[in-house]
Parts: structure tokens; C-alpha cells; sequence
């Protein structure tokens, strides 16, 4: 016959095995993490500005008993260095721009970075201590357990020490459910001993049915209580507390012993469909927070490729620095209205961000400076024309002081900008130095202008005279006769300053038709007398020949530079006036006049140098 009680512990068996093995394939399935990216949600992170912010946060955190989140921890330290970054590239610009070596400079102590660094380690060690506190409970917790699994052992080694027993294993039960959290390394296989040796004990059990049916339910009715708790938790607004209040559930349910049989599946399939809106709710929740910190960080991506594409070298004047300044503010204010991006890129794009931001308002900072010197160069250099002129403005002497006062208006054109609340006033004592010296300068020359246009119809009179012999050229005297109407222009003084290119030109024309039709130009008679002179040196003996080369390579040289110079000093003229062109083409006839006698010197260097290899 078989016994009942047998029955009963081996149904009892079955339904702990069956139980047992669903709740922790339940707890496998639903088991998310608490926290998404590492960060913690209820952490709020501070916004802080300055390094002094960022020492205060980390003092309050060191006097505070509560702690700190990891993250926070980290971005202080990335916030204080980048802080002192900062200063320290800016000491050490300043080094430099005062004569410093950049080698041999040494940046500051700073006092905060050892305040900083004192609260870091007071942070630090309280961390510590309170994760050696936690490994102390966890394994004082491992301890007991332990502890109750060797009693349970004890119990469970005879069928008459189970049954006397029975009240004790049920409060060793209630005293595991109330023991916490053990080390991670210990906890599952300290579970799967508690469970042999219970199982153990239920094998050696002997109960009547009527206690059994009694445990079945209380069981029952504790597990049904669970059930209406874990249903509740859908209710709950805080998504977070309730995932965490139905973990605590779970434990509790596993705890909890069999009940019967044909109540088993019905009691789990209603525990397991609370568990799952909590945790749907829970995944749903962590699913939208990665969303948007994709978003956002697509959308702080977005804004650091708009600072990053400001193409600063375009920016050429204050205007468009200061246009492009308030797009960039604009961007900072967007920035903070977007949320966090996912931890693995939120500091990396702020930084991103940050950089370009900084990189802008430095080369801002180094335009402006730039300008600045600018301007306050070319004050320094109008402020000196300005004084010349006024040194100048009583000199008596007009056609030295005249000269100065033109090359003064041409440098004051060349010099650019200066700070606007100097520019009138300098360019009014300027002006008002060139006018006195210039009228002063009219009213004395008055008789000069007189005597100016005697010369000019003098000059009129000897070109209508190289006229008619252009038109008549006798072979004999022409040239005489030339050569004494030159000599008698070069006697002649000035002529109004207007008419003198139109005269020249006249008078060139008419020379070089004579010359012309004479087969005679000036370099021809120049070369000729030139020869002769020199044939008359030589036959006085001595190194003639090699002092001449000497002098007239020197005289090459010196020629060719100074062409060289006119035409550059061309090159910078402004002619936007009509005396500026004046003075161009004047330049013009002289750097040609002077090619002309290049040309000359050459030939006469050329002549000497075959004299040299004759007399070899």
C-alpha cells in the first residue's frame, strides 16, 4: 500500500522543481538593466561655466555624505582640465607676445588645481569605503546564508530530524528571504545549493495532507498577493521605481513555496503578465531615451559642422566678423536647448563643439588685434606727415619745400585707416599746413610766374626757329646753327609748369627731324666726339684706357640702379589726379632719357674695350 505522505512529497517535489525552473527562465526573459548608457537617469548634471564652478561642485560633493555618479566624477575632471588648459595656453601667449622663449615657460601654480585635487581624493576615498563597506555586508550576508544552508543540510540527513524540524526550516526560509545582497560570484551557486537541500528536506519530509493542502495555501495567497502588487506597478507613473519595485517582486516569488498543481500554471501565467507590461514599459521607456539622445546627437552633429564650415579667411572687415559672431551665439543658444546625446559620444561632441566655437572667437580675437595694430600703425605714421607738414608750412624755400610737401600728399594716399575719432582731426591740421605753405608760396612767386611766361614765348621763338631750318637744312651750317639755338634753350629759365611737356615736345620734334634729315642723331655726335677725345688720351700715354673703363663701368652700374629705382618709385605713384599723371609722365621722359644714355655708355664702354684689345 502506498503511503500518502510519500505522495504528497513527491508532488510537493515536482511542483518546487517545476516552479523553480520557470521563474528563472521568466527572470532571464524580463531582466533589463536599470540604467541606459551607464548614466544614471536621476542624476541631473549642473551646467558649469568656470573652473571655480567646477571646484565648488567637486567640494559640495566631498562635504556631501550621499556620494557622486561616476559620470558626474569624470566630467568634473574633463571640465577642470580643460579649464586650466585654457588659462595655460593663454599664459603662455602672453610669455611669448612680451619676448619670452616659448622653451623656457612655466606655467603658474594654480592653488584651485590642489583644492581640486584634495576634494577628488576625499571623494575618492569615501567611494572606497563605502564599496569595502558594501563587500563587508555582502559577505557577512554570504556568511549567514551559508550558515542556513549548513542547518538546512543538518535537517535534511534524516527523516526523523526533518519532521521535528519543520517549524525551524520554516523560519530559516523567512530568514534567507530577509538576508540581501551576496557577492556576484558566490550568488548563483549559494542558490543552487539552498535549493538541493531543501529539495533534501521536502524528500524526507513527512507531513499529513491536511498540512500540506495548508501550505499549498498560504502559498497561494502569498503569491496571489504578488500577483495584485505586480499588476498595480502598471499604474505607476515612475517607470524606473516600478522595474525596481517588480525585481524586489520577483525575488519574493521565488522565494515563496509550491502551491497545488491544477493552480500552479494559472497563478504564474498571472504573476508573469504583470511582469511583462512593467517590463514593456521599462524597455519602451530606455528605447525612447536612446532615440532622442540619437536625435540629439545627430542634431548637436549638425551644429558643429555649421560653426566648423565658417570659413573665417572670408571675413575681411568688422561687419561680417561681428554678423558671423551673432550666428555663432545664435548656435550656442540652440545647443542648449538640445538634451543629452548617448553617453559614448556626449562629451566627445561637446568638446567637438566647444573647439570650433573656441577656434572662431580666437581667430576673431587675432583679427581684431590685428586691425588694431593696423591702426594704430598708420596713426603713428600720418601723425609724423602731419608734423613734417607743420615744420615745413613757413619754409621759404618753394621749390625744395614744394617737392617735400607733394611727396608728404603721396605718402599720406599710401597709408591706410586710422581710429575714426583721430581721423578728422589729423587730416584737418594736414590739410591746413599744405594750404598755408601753398599760398604763402603763390603770393611770393607771383613775379616768378611772369618771368615764367617771358621764358615760355623765348622757348616758342627758338622752336619756330629749329622749324624752319627742319624745313630748309643746309649742310654746312645746319648743325652750327642747332647746336647754338640748343645752347641758347638750355640758357633759357622756366616756363609755366603746364606747358613745359607741350614745349619739350615741340622742341624734341623739331631736333630730330633736323637730325634726321642730317643723318645725324645726338648719341651719333656724342659717340663721334667721344672718340676723338679718347684718341687724344691715349696718345698721352699712361693707363688711360683702364681708368676710363674703370670710371664708365662705374657710371653703368650707377645708371642702371637708378633707372631701376625710377620705374619701381613708377610703380607706386598713384595717378588717380591729374598732377599724379603729370608727375608719371614726367618720371616716364626722364627713365627714358636716361635708357638713351644707357645706350650711349654702352657704346662707349664697347669702343674703349676694343681700343684695350688694339693697343694689346
Amino acid at each position: 500500500m502506498i503511503n500518502p505522505d510519500e505522495l504528497v512529497a513527491k508532488e510537493a517535489d515536482q511542483v518546487l522543481e517545476n516552479e523553480t525552473q520557470a521563474i528563472e527562465e521568466t527572470a532571464a526573459e524580463t531582466t533589463v538593466e536599470e540604467t541606459t548608457n551607464g548614466v544614471n537617469e536621476d542624476v541631473q548634471m549642473p551646467i558649469l561655466k568656470t573652473k571655480e564652478e567646477v571646484v565648488a561642485r567637486a567640494k559640495e560633493i566631498a562635504a556631501s555624505e550621499d556620494g557622486s555618479d561616476r559620470t558626474e566624477l569624470d566630467t568634473l575632471k574633463q571640465l577642470f582640465y580643460k579649464y586650466r588648459k585654457a588659462e595655460q595656453m593663454a599664459e603662455r601667449t602672453a610669455f611669448i607676445e612680451a619676448g619670452g622663449d616659448a622653451e623656457q615657460f612655466m606655467p603658474t601654480l594654480d592653488p584651485a588645481e590642489e583644492e581640486f585635487k584634495a576634494a577628488m581624493q576625499t571623494i575618492r576615498q569615501r567611494r572606497a569605503e563605502q564599496q569595502a563597506e558594501q563587500d563587508r555586508i555582502k559577505q557577512e550576508n554570504l556568511n549567514r546564508k551559508l550558515a542556513i544552508i549548513e542547518r538546512i543540510k543538518e535537517m535534511a540527513a534524516t527523516p526523523e530530524e526533518a519532521n521535528k524540524s519543520y517549524d525551524e526550516f520554516k523560519t530559516l526560509q523567512a530568514e534567507w528571504k530577509e538576508i540581501k545582497a551576496v557577492p556576484a560570484e558566490n550568488a548563483t551557486e549559494l542558490w543552487k545549493n539552498y535549493q538541493l537541500y531543501v529539495e533534501q528536506f521536502y524528500d524526507l519530509l513527512k507531513m499529513n495532507s491536511e498540512m500540506r493542502e495548508y501550505d499549498f495555501k498560504k502559498n497561494l495567497e502569498a503569491k496571489t498577493h504578488l500577483c495584485e502588487l505586480a499588476e498595480k506597478l502598471a499604474e505607476e507613473t515612475d517607470v524606473i521605481s516600478a522595474f525596481n519595485q517588480l525585481q524586489g517582486l520577483h525575488q519574493e516569488y521565488k522565494e515563496i513555496g509550491p502551491v497545488a498543481k491544477e493552480l500552479r500554471e494559472e497563478i504564474w501565467n498571472r504573476f508573469k503578465a504583470a511582469s511583462t507590461v512593467v517590463n514593456k514599459r521599462h524597455q519602451d521607456h530606455f528605447l525612447a531615451i536612446k532615440e532622442k539622445e540619437e536625435e540629439n546627437l545627430t542634431k548637436k552633429t549638425g551644429l558643429c559642422e555649421k560653426v566648423e564650415a565658417i570659413a573665417t579667411d572670408a571675413l575681411k572687415n568688422f561687419a561680417e566678423w561681428n554678423a558671423k559672431t551673432e550666428e555663432i551665439i545664435a548656435l550656442q543658444a540652440e545647443w542648449k536647448t538640445i538634451g543629452y546625446a548617448p553617453q559614448r559620444a556626449n562629451a566627445q561632441i561637446f568638446e567637438r563643439f566647444r573647439a570650433a566655437c573656441d577656434k572662431f572667437f580666437q581667430e576673431k580675437a587675432e583679427f581684431f588685434k590685428k586691425v588694431k595694430n593696423e591702426l594704430n600703425e598708420n596713426l603713428a605714421k600720418k601723425t609724423a606727415l602731419v608734423e613734417k607738414a607743420e615744420a615745413l608750412m613757413n619754409s621759404t624755400e618753394w621749390r625744395s619745400a614744394s617737392d617735400q610737401f607733394i611727396q608728404l600728399q603721396k605718402d599720406w594716399k599710401t597709408i591706410g585707416s586710422i581710429p575714426h575719432k583721430y581721423s578728422e582731426e589729423l587730416w584737418k591740421r594736414f590739410i591746413a599746413a599744405c594750404d598755408h605753405f601753398f599760398e604763402e608760396k603763390n603770393k611770393a612767386t607771383a613775379d616768378q610766374r611772369n618771368e615764367e611766361k617771358e621764358n615760355m614765348a623765348h622757348k616758342q621763338a627758338i622752336i619756330e626757329q629749329l622749324q624752319a631750318i627742319a624745313e630748309n637744312p643746309t649742310q654746312n651750317d645746319a648743325a652750327q646753327r642747332v647746336r647754338e639755338l640748343q645752347a641758347e634753350w638750355n640758357g633759357v629759365g622756366h616756363v609755366p609748369f603746364r606747358e613745359k611737356d607741350n614745349l619739350y615736345k615741340k622742341y624734341r620734334a623739331a631736333c630730330d627731324q633736323i637730325y634726321k634729315q642730317l643723318n645725324l642723331n645726338a648719341q651719333s655726335r656724342r659717340l663721334n666726339s667721344f672718340k676723338d677725345s679718347l684718341k687724344t688720351r691715349i696718345s698721352e700715354g699712361g693707363s688711360t684706357l683702364n681708368r676710363e673703363h674703370d670710371r664708365m663701368m662705374r657710371a653703368y652700374e650707377a645708371l642702371r640702379s637708378e633707372i631701376q629705382t625710377y620705374e619701381n618709385n613708377i610703380c607706386f605713384l598713384s595717378a588717380s589726379s591729374k598732377k599724379g599723371n603729370t608727375l608719371v609722365d614726367e618720371m616716364k621722359r626722364k627713365v627714358e632719357k636716361q635708357k638713351e644714355e644707357l645706350k650711349l655708355l654702352a657704346q662707349k664702354i664697347k669702343t674703349v674695350e676694343q681700343e684695350m684689345r688694339n693697343a694689346e
